[in-house]
């Protein structure tokens, strides 16, 4: 059975409150719901994880690279200013997904740029929480083959 690890940066703890205009108002845990149940659809079990710590998720990355058969990211603002997830994703020899609930091209300008897509399979954006599971059905193809 495939393991994916699911990683959420931070402020996505207040999927459902924050925004929900941009955001959606499904919570984190909505989100994970979903994801295992679609995993397990997949044959896949997946390890879902937040912080709002940068330094967490570069060591989750690290022990995703020991652990995981493939990544999925949304680090949310991080995605836009960390080369330190960016260096730490460069050590990872397994598929990742970048995932953006919402189309960061559609919104501010310092938002366009992302440092962790450049190192990133693919990049899912704009397409709310289901980004997620189609995440998931692409590392399922991707492990495979």
């Amino acid at each position: 059975m495939a393991s994916i690890t699911v990683l959420n940066g931070p402020n996505l703890n207040l999927l459902g409150e924050r925004e929900p205009q941009i955001y959606g108002h499904q919570t984190l845990d909505d989100v994970e719901a979903m994801c295992r149940d679609h995993a397990a659809s997949l044959d896949m079990e997946i390890d879902f994880r937040q912080s709002n710590h940068e330094g967490v998720l570069i060591d989750w990355v690290q022990e995703a690279r020991r652990l995981a058969d493939g990544l999925i990211c949304n680090f949310g603002a991080l995605s836009h200013t960390s080369i330190g997830l960016h260096d730490a994703l460069l050590a990872v020899d397994v598929p990742i997904i970048e995932v953006h609930l919402s189309n960061i091209h559609s919104r501010e300008t310092f938002r366009h740029h992302s440092y962790t897509a450049s190192v990133s399979k693919g990049v899912i954006m704009g397409l709310g929480p289901d980004g997620y599971r189609l995440a998931l059905t692409a590392l399922a193809e991707l492990v495979d083959g």
